[in-house]
């Protein structure tokens, strides 16, 4: 770690050197644009950074609001898709934690509510909830996070989203946006001015497509609905805010190997044609679809009793939707002994049970028909390759093919409350804050699984309304009690803060059709402590920080999906993190620099059923949890911003950081709690089913060691320009270490200007073109446990924004 300490001291001195040539830069104020935010953070005793209006304009219209927080130092994003139009590929990366389709370890707010987990299978990021022309910023605040951060899954700190607020005047904002691979937007903000004395409120609409960027067959598209208002009524300010997000997208496959990416970088293995075999057209892309409805709504009460401010809220989540893959065959469900298949007529649902086998041909009477004997399959595509049983070839002229559209709906429901209080007080001489508060959460989960005919399989992937068999209906009740308390005191030479946080996690399975299959499980954290201080140091506008925070997520309920699930050797995730840092602010320039150490325990790993030998469809879960040991984390966090002239402004981050195992623990039939007792097992011969598998040291799948970033962004008169570069060092896509994708480059470039006073009532015309992967860089994206999914290609979007 010596070299993290001298490159941090030398990048912190030379910075400091160049600071007196900085000019303040003049920002004119606008009453309806979104005013700039300094990315060094608040002063406090931890790590945190916050977006830009320029890492904004970075980013397409057309993207989702995740993007715009890649060049902070520490974070990584990335979506597989061009514009973020994929769930199932968008992967976030903070000092080794992640937020995958496998992991949920980074908490997210949405204007400090909680988000409701942030997992693929009935769970939501925060682009589901803020348009991107409605963002204030995005807030980060890595490792030990703020105490009252409102989230099961903030291991590695919190991404709170925060959304405008509205305009003193009576305005209307409309937007343009066209993109490559057809990608458009269209979107109308109404800002209503005030309303009722001191009530202000802006209501917006948007709707976008786009398709994929490898065939150009995917249709995607995302209706989003908009509304906030702010009111002061008496002594008491009101905010509330409304959004309902519509979206259809269809997925990108993971690539699983780096000989399958070499062969072909520039696609996923997923068909643009349907050509009539079901078991290729189980690659058919518009059958890889994820479908939601989102609809958040809060109303926030801030106000003051004596010496005490209170911050009070209460919200509402719904959400609904549906997962769609396209399995090769009919699961033969019921037996109709020489009746033919049922599951051939549209109207026999079979409710629950097992499956009896796998139906492929059939002949005109709707009997199963098996491949010739002896006949050896020639179908080579996809994954490696079919049996007879799969290929056309091997039946006799007329066999009917048949095959499936699966169906996994989503639904959930969540009503919460939060009540924060800070108390001003004097402690002798020294001012004493005290804060403390409550989340409460009501949360419920359903979840069911059913299969559908396709009507016909030789022409298209249509499929009969009403599905033959539903597979499992399930519903997981949760209920959340966060409760902390925190003391400051300002002695002069530094505040110090104290802290204790304390979840109550109750989570259950009720399995709608056996009620054997009922699990519940408390999932309490123990009390969780946090301290810190912030200490002013020899040079106005430099303090010296440090932090200390334990952290939790409780089990989830996607951990209790499958019916075997042994809940004594699942057990909540833990970590405790320090911060320890630097950090300068002036008017004219900006730094910090933190290192951080971070021990996570009680790691919960996913096993997804989609393998490179294909997916199992049949399984009742989309795959396994169980705990696998640990992490350890440390490593430097440096970022700055400056001008050079009055025109041309530089951001640079450099993130340097080491995530290695602690150690992974395995077994078929048993987990252990160490790997003294699993090596013990496994010389035990009378234990044959034991395995261990020991990676302590290797490096965490999917973390790089080194990232940097530089920004150049100039404005003069009406125009404006900016290029960005983020580097990215190799990641390893297995536990083994054994197989790792290249490092990358990839730069954005934006480029734009306005005309004010058009006249008739028009009072800005913007416009703003944007580049996003400005050299066409191949590269790997988001990492999956031995996958990882190919990164998005350069991309062109022109945005016309008129104001009236």
């Amino acid at each position: 770690m010596t070299r993290y300490h001298l490159i941090a001291l030398s990048v912190l001195a030379g910075l400091s050197g160049i600071s007196n040539s900085h000019a303040e830069a003049i920002a004119e104020d606008k009453s309806n644009e979104i005013e700039e935010i300094t990315v060094v953070g608040r002063s406090v005793s931890y790590a945190n950074n916050a977006a830009s209006d320029d890492m904004q304009k970075q980013q397409a219209n057309l993207s989702s609001v995740l993007a715009v927080v890649d060049n902070l130092p520490g974070v990584l994003i990335n979506e597989g898709d061009t514009f973020g139009a994929d769930d199932w590929s968008t992967s976030i990366v903070i000092r080794g934690f992640q937020v995958n389709l496998n992991e949920q370890q980074i908490g997210m707010t949405v204007d400090g509510i909680a988000n409701g987990n942030s997992n693929y299978g009935g769970g939501a990021k925060a682009n589901r909830y803020i348009d991107t022309e409605n963002l204030q910023t995005i807030e980060v605040s890595q490792g030990t996070s703020d105490i009252a951060s409102r989230s099961h899954e903030a291991l590695g700190g919190t991404l709170n989203f925060t959304t405008i607020n509205p305009s003193d005047e009576e305005g209307v904002v409309a937007s343009v946006t066209a993109g490559e691979f057809d990608a458009s937007k269209y979107y109308v903000r109404y800002d209503t001015g005030e309303i009722l004395k001191d009530t202000y409120a802006w209501i917006s609409l948007s709707t976008q497509e786009s398709s994929d960027f490898m065939d150009q067959v995917a249709e995607n598209t995302r209706d989003h609905l908009a509304l906030k208002i702010t009111s002061m009524v008496e002594d008491v300010a009101l905010t509330g805010y409304v959004s309902y997000d519509d979206t259809h997208e269809e997925n990108y496959q993971r690539i699983y190997s780096l000989e399958q990416y070499a062969q072909n970088p520039d696609w996923d293995q997923l068909t643009s044609e349907w050509t009539g075999i079901p078991y290729q057209d189980q690659s058919y892309r518009r059958g890889w679809s994820t479908l939601r409805e989102n609809l958040l709504a809060y109303l926030k009460a801030e106000f003051s009793i004596g010496a005490v401010d209170m911050s009070t809220s209460v919200y509402y989540h719904e959400n609904e939707g549906r997962g769609d893959w396209v399995p090769p065959y009919l699961v033969d469900v019921k037996d109709d002994g020489a009746d033919g298949h049922s599951e051939l007529v549209n109207g026999n649902t079979v409710y629950g049970g097992s499956a009896l086998g796998n139906i492929y041909f059939v002949d005109r009477d709707g009997m199963q028909l098996s491949p010739i004997a002896g006949c050896a399959s020639s179908i080579t595509f996809p994954y490696g390759g079919a049996g007879a049983e799969y290929d056309p070839s091997c039946h006799e002229q007329g066999a009917i093919p048949v095959g499936s559209y699966r169906h996994t709906h989503y639904n959930k429901e969540r009503i919460g409350f939060n009540a924060d209080g800070i108390w001003y007080a004097k402690l002798g001489e020294f001012d004493n804050t005290l804060r403390f508060g409550l989340w409460w959460e009501d949360y419920e989960r359903d979840e069911y699984r059913d299969w559908h005919k396709i009507t016909d399989s030789a022409i298209g992937y249509n499929f009969n309304n009403s599905p033959y068999w539903v597979q499992y209906d399930r519903s997981f009740p949760i209920d959340t009690l966060m409760y902390y308390v925190e003391d400051e005191i300002d002695f002069g030479i530094a505040k110090v803060r104290l802290g204790a946080k304390r979840f109550n996690v109750d989570i259950a399975k009720n399995d709608n059709f056996d009620s054997a299959n009922n699990l519940e499980v408390n999932s309490d954290s123990d009390t969780l402590f946090s301290a810190g201080f912030v200490a002013p140091i020899a040079i106005d506008g430099l303090e010296l920080f440090a932090g200390y925070g334990e952290n939790f997520a409780s089990i989830k309920d996607a951990q209790l999906e499958r019916d075997d699930t042994d809940l004594r050797f699942i057990e909540p995730e833990t970590a405790e993190n320090i911060d320890v840092g630097l950090r300068y602010s002036s008017a004219k320039f900006n730094a910090n620099i933190t290192y951080y150490t971070i021990e996570f325990n009680n790691r919960i790993q996913f096993t997804s059923n989609e393998t490179a030998s294909g997916i199992d469809f049949l399984e009742a879960a989309a795959g396994g949890y169980r705990n696998v040991g640990g992490i350890e984390s440390s490593g430097f966090e440096m970022s700055a911003d400056f001008a050079i002239t009055d025109n041309l402004t530089v951001f640079t981050s450099l993130t340097l950081s080491e995530s290695e195992y602690i150690e992974t623990i395995g077994g078929t039939g048993t987990q252990y709690d160490s790997l003294a007792s699993a090596q013990a097992a496994i010389d035990d011969a009378t234990n044959a089913e034991a395995s261990l598998v020991a990676v302590k040291g290797n490096t965490v799948i999917g973390t790089p060691d080194t990232m940097a970033v530089i920004s150049l962004d100039w404005s003069k008169n009406n125009y404006f320009a900016g290029i960005s570069t983020k580097y990215v060092d190799s990641r390893f896509i297995d536990i083994y270490n054994t197989a790792e994708v290249d490092d990358y480059l990839v730069s954005d470039l934006y480029i734009g200007g306005y005309i004010s006073n058009i006249g008739q009532g028009m009072e800005e015309l913007e416009v703003r073109l944007t580049v996003n992967n400005l050299l066409d860089e191949d590269y790997a994206s988001t990492i999956a446990p031995n996958a990882f999914w190919i990164g998005a290609p350069r991309a062109v979007a022109i945005n016309a924004r008129l104001t009236f």
